[in-house]
This record gives C-alpha cells, structure tokens and sequence, in this order.
C-alpha cells in the first residue's frame, strides 16, 4: 500500500474528444491549476460543472445569471441524447471543455457533445448482468469525476475504471472490493488531492462497510477506513475501531455489521476534512445485529476523515443503534452560517431519519436539528447533543408496529442544493409508512455468490415489512437551516422525484416521477416553466455555458429503489421507460421526443402449460429469481420490462432469453445454472396466465362514459 500523496491539483480541463469534437469553450480552455481555483474557490466562471456536486461545498448553485425568473418561460429544447439503457439514471452530469459526461445504468459512460447532443464516444465497462441481483436497489451510478484527462467511474461489480476523457480508452482498473461478497458500487467517485475516494453497497447482504482512497494516477490504493468494527479476535485495524467495537454486543461481525458509505463523500479544502456518511446496520434489525444494545458505532452517521491518510477525526451519529435503515448516506452541503452571532463552518444533513442536521464542520458539534418531514420514532432530539429521544414503541418486535419514514426515508440520495443568497436548502422529501415486526428465530444466512442466492428478494434484514397502510406523499420544501422551518412547500404528484439545483437569478430546478422538469421561483416556491418528457426524472439538474449560452440539462429515467417496478406518475406512467438527457436553451425549438407507449397485454397462441399445479410451480420460480425487477405477476409498471406485455416475437425466444443470454447487452443476464428449460417453460406459463388475467379484467371494467 502506497503512502506517497499529490500536491493540491485535482481536476485538469478535458481535452476535446475526438478529431471531429468541437472545440472547447474559449473561457474553458484553462491550465490545472485555474480549474483548481475554480473547484476550491466554489466558482463557475467559465460555466462548467467540474464536481457531482457543482463545487466543494457540494451546493449546487449556480452564478449563472442569463436564464432568471422573468425570461425562464422561454427554455426550449436544444437536443436530447439517448441512453438506450433501462433502469434508473441517477447521474449528475459533468460538463468542461465543451462536453459531457454522464454515467448511466450498468456502470456505463457517456460523452456527449454539448452543442450538438451527439455521442462522442461511450464506454460499457461489461459489469456481468447477473451481478445485478447484488444491487438492492437497481444497476444505478449516480456519477463520475474528472482528473487530469481521465474520466473515473466506480461499477456495479465494484471495480474502479479510469477513462481517457478523449478517447474512453481505460486507462487503469482496480477491484475495490472482495468478488466473493455481495458489494457493489453506486456512489459519485470524488477526487480530493490526487486520490479518487470511494464506498460501497450492500448492507442487506452482510458486509461490513469501508471507504478506500486510490491514487488517481494509477489506480493504486493508498489507504481504506472501516465505518464499523469487524471480529476483535482478528485484531482491530484502529484505536478508532476499537473504541467503536466498545458500543457493540453479540458476535455482530458474523452478518458483516454493514455501514456501507455507498453515497455521500464531500470535502472541505479549508479545513482539510473529508465528510463520509455511513449507511444501515447488518441486519438491519439491532435486536438480531447487536442484541445486548449499544450504539453501533459508526452506523448512520457522519465521518470527518483526514484526507491523506484515511485517519478518524471525529462523528456525528444521527440514529445511535439504527433500527430502521435511518442511513445517514444522504448528501451534505457545507456553507458559512451564523449561529450565536458569529460565523461558523457547517455541515448540513437531512438523512432518512426524517431531522434536519446543522453542524460545526471543523468539531462535528451539534448546532441544531428539527423535523423535516413527519416521523414517528423519536419523541425529538436533545437540544444539547442532538441525540434523538426513541419512542418505546417504535422498536418493533414480534408485533407489528407502523413507522414513519419507511426505509426509504425522509429523504433519500436525491441531491439536495443550497442557495446562499437565499438562505435556503432545496429539499426533495417524501413521506412514506411501512408495517414492520421482527421473527423471533431469525438466524444470518451466509449465502452463496457462485450460485446467485444472493438478490433483492434474498437478503439479511431481521424483520418483516408490509406497505399501504397509509398512503405515500412526495414533496419540495425550501427549508431554512438557520431558522429549522419551512419556507415553502410544494406537494408532489407522486413519492419518488428528483435532485434540485438552484441559481443566482432567484431559480429552483427540479425533475419529477411524472415526468416534468419544472422551475421554481426560489423565494415563494410558484411554479415559472416546465417541460413534460413523459420519462421519470431522479437525478441532479445542471446548467453550463455553450458558445456563451447558459444551458440547462437533466438525465430522466425511472428506476432506483422505488421506480425499478413501481410506477411512474401523471403522463410519464403512459410510456416504456429508458434513459434520455434533456438539454434546454432560450429559445430551443427542438420538438421534444414522444416515447414509446406501453403495450396491452398479450397472449401468445402457444402450447403451455395451464393447469393450477404448474401455475403454482411457476409462481414460485418467478417469485424468486424474477418478481423484484418484473413486479408481481410479470407486470412491473415501473422501469422494468412488463412481461404480460411481451410481443410474440419475445415468447417465441422466451427460452434462448433467459437461458441463452440473447439480451445480455440491455440487461437481462443468463440463468443458465440456475434455471432449467422446464422451469423456464413454468415461468412463461405463468406470466401468459396473468397476462390472460389482466385482459379479462380490462374487458370487464366500463368504458369512459359507460354505466
């Protein structure tokens, strides 16, 4: 392991990508070192966006001042680019030198040019399909960095590639995981001093967590901080793990104990910290994972690290002994507040637990927290501490027990963004209830990778857990850290919508699950523009110059953990969802694209089987290898195919499909191993039989205007 650290040079101005690529934009062309004041003084001025989260402090706000209130009405389309790929896309996009990078389902990277919306080129890092089963919550990537001409990507399968920013060639690979358990890689890759930071997923099937530095030059590893304790017979690695080991009980390291940091990592130049947010226990039941109690240090909190050198500084733990999935993943943003008059440093949080967090960046000090969203777990925060106060009843056992938030919490990983001249943080938050009890005789299941038991509807939770007991609700608030209360708020059509991004000209961008990238007035929350792609929208708007043009751009495509078979909302819930960029302009003119619209339901004239033993048969087989991305019945509403509404064409080659391999390349992986032609034949024979369910039910139900 290298020790050997870089001078303060982080990102370098990417070169044009091809021969044929334009050129760069001319206030772009600049040395490393502009682009590293650009970085570290949290401006654009040239209109790029350098960093996943537009600058250091991780604001996303922009200085751009052509597009304001009074004129924003007039955004046009400029071009649209097609990621061809289903799934969720999550990226915030990139952009320098005239163009784009932006990764998408499976780990893939795009460079776009950004005056024309054409492929320059596009890098597949061959993830195997089947790995997909190991992603809790779909094949996302929510970005890349850029360092020094290289484009850097984490992958599903938990590899770290760096690409030539002109070319897409790789430059060098590295494995950051063990390919024997169920990691994966979601997150945004940062660049702090030469070294590309990264996490990891995969909680829900007993890992345990880490974040790794790697040098960006080569790839080689520098240095890895656990978030929790592993086996004390084994040794810990720190005083620091030694001392977390001390708010643990049982023999948690057998399921992993997880903490996995698969988000949030932020940085501050100033004070030379680097900020990790740690994810869920291990089960995520605490009564199973540490069963004599204890906080379980470093569970749902926040790390200060030394950048260098991985080593501990201090933490902030948002849910002391996390019983819910309360990760405290969810990005940050640091901003200069005043509190108690004077000026202070802070870091601000709103993770799943449903509390908005405000603290001193330097010392982790609790400066104050409030509720963002309802919550039923804590009675509230101790205004010293900020420790939250549980309610008895909300520690679930044997008897079911509604919670709020659910496990996909208050807030999520959408991107959330600051404008300082407002005051205000731009809040994409949703409001969702879920049933849970514990089995008493619940063991750790140490399953297999070699033969893919591990999967979504396979996992080591602890607990049980039934939804609709309430109705879910998304909303955007614009929330006040100073004052810990809401300025606005905006309810949404449905639960699962997108990051923000706001601008200096008083301007709030956000996507939404309907399909609709809207902008906000930034003061009073009124709606001033919007566009209908009728694709659902998840990641981070971002706006940049073009031949001194300011452009907005967003990625759409429904997917993650609640759009990979739910759903979509309003018009989008209308089409067949697959990956798109929208890029607008004053005055475009562009039409917009209109997608594909879902087909009914077919029934092929095949000889399958229809009797109810081998329905059930069938059922079974689904339920477990297919139900978590094609939904109940084969009829995924969401990002995922619909297989009642499959074509006979796909019938015909159902078995060379799913045996075969044929559509490996978009995404659906061979089972050969792990399923036979029988229960192949099994599996269609169900999903025929409900798809014959469902057009029966729609010959029953009364036309518009019938009685």
């Amino acid at each position: 392991m290298r020790t050997r650290f870089h001078a303060l040079l982080l990102l370098a101005p990417v070169a044009a990508c091809t021969a044929d690529a334009p050129s760069p934009e001319p206030s772009a062309v600049r040395s490393a070192s502009d682009v590293t004041d650009a970085v570290l003084e949290a401006a654009r001025p040239d209109g790029n966006w350098l960093t996943y989260g537009g600058n250091y402090a991780e604001d996303r706000f922009s200085t751009l001042d052509e597009v304001t209130r009074e004129n924003v009405d007039e955004l046009g389309l400029a071009w649209t680019y097609d990621i061809e790929l289903r799934g969720g896309v999550e990226a915030t996009p990139l952009v320098v030198g005239g163009v784009m990078y932006i990764s998408s389902p499976w780990s893939v990277v795009h460079a776009i040019d950004t005056r024309t919306g054409e492929r320059l080129w596009r890098h597949d890092p061959g993830v195997p399909r089947i790995r997909g089963r190991l992603a809790c919550c779909d094949v996302v990537n929510r970005g890349v960095a850029l360092y020094e001409g290289k484009v850097i990507v984490g992958t599903i399968d938990g590899r770290l590639v760096a690409l030539d920013a002109e070319t897409g060639d790789v430059v060098w690979e590295t494995l950051t995981i063990d390919p024997n358990e169920a990691y994966t890689i979601t997150g945004a890759v940062r660049v702090v001093q030469g070294l590309a930071i990264i996490g990891n997923g995969g909680a829900e099937y007993g890992v345990r967590g880490y974040v790794s530095a790697y040098d960006a030059d080569d790839g080689e590893l520098v240095w890895r901080t656990y978030t929790v304790p592993g086996n004390p017979a084994d040794g810990f690695e720190s005083e620091t793990m030694e001392m977390a080991a001390e708010t643990w009980s049982g023999e948690w390291w057998i399921a992993g104990g997880g903490g996995t940091a698969w988000d949030s990592i932020i940085y501050d130049p100033d004070l030379d910290l680097l900020y990790i947010g740690t994810g869920n226990g291990s089960p995520w039941s605490r009564s199973h994972r540490s069963p004599g109690g204890g906080d379980n240090l470093f569970l749902a909190s926040i790390l200060a690290l030394r950048p260098q050198t991985g080593e501990y500084v201090w933490h902030f733990q948002t849910t002391p002994g996390d019983h819910w999935d309360y990760t405290a993943v969810q990005p940050m943003t640091l901003a200069d507040l005043e509190f108690d008059g004077r000026m202070r440093r802070v870091i601000m949080q709103a993770p799943k637990n449903g509390f908005f967090y405000v603290l001193d960046a330097e010392t982790g000090e609790f400066l104050s927290g409030q509720e963002y969203i309802v919550q039923n777990w804590a009675e509230g925060l101790d205004l010293e501490t900020g420790r939250p106060t549980e309610r008895p009843e909300a520690v679930h056992a044997e008897v079911w027990t509604l919670i709020t938030p659910a496990a996909l919490g208050g807030h999520n990983w959408q991107p959330q963004s600051f404008n300082p001249e407002t005051g205000l943080m731009y809040l994409p938050i949703q409001e969702g209830w879920v049933e849970r009890s514990e089995p008493p005789d619940w063991v750790f299941t140490d399953l297999a990778i070699e033969d893919h038991s591990y999967g979504p509807a396979v996992s080591n939770l602890g607990l049980r857990s039934r939804y609709g007991a309430r109705d879910d609700a998304g909303f955007l608030v614009a929330w006040d850290p100073k004052a810990q209360e809401a300025r606005w708020t905006v309810p949404q059509l449905g639960y699962w919508n997108g990051g923000t991004m706001t601008t200096t000209t008083g301007l709030v961008f956000q996507g939404g699950g309907d399909g609709r990238f809207v902008a906000y007035d930034a003061e009073t929350g009124d709606q001033l523009w919007d566009a209908s792609t009728g694709l659902g929208i998840l990641g981070g708007p971002v706006t940049y110059l073009v031949d001194g043009r300011q452009h907005v751009s967003v990625a759409a495509g429904w997917g993650g953990a609640r759009g990979r078979s739910g759903s979509p909302y309003g018009d989008a819930a209308n089409y067949e969802q697959r990956g798109r960029v929208f890029t607008f302009v004053l005055g475009g003119t562009e039409p917009m694209p209109t997608p594909q619209r879902k087909r009914p339901a077919n029934v092929p004239d095949l000889d399958l089987p229809t009797d109810a033993e081998s329905l059930e048969r069938g059922a079974a087989v689904y339920g477990r290898y297919c139900g978590i991305c094609h939904g109940g019945g084969g009829g995924s509403e969401g990002a995922m195919p619909n297989l009642q509404r499959s074509t006979d064409i796909v019938h015909r080659n159902f078995e060379d499909i799913v045996l075969g391999g044929s559509r490996e390349t978009q995404g659906m992986p061979s089972y050969e191993g792990l399923l036979d032609s029988e229960q192949v034949r099994l599996i269609q024979a169900y999903i025929v039989s409900r798809a014959r369910e469902t057009l029966a039910a729609a010959a029953e139900t009364p036309a518009d205007g019938d009685h």
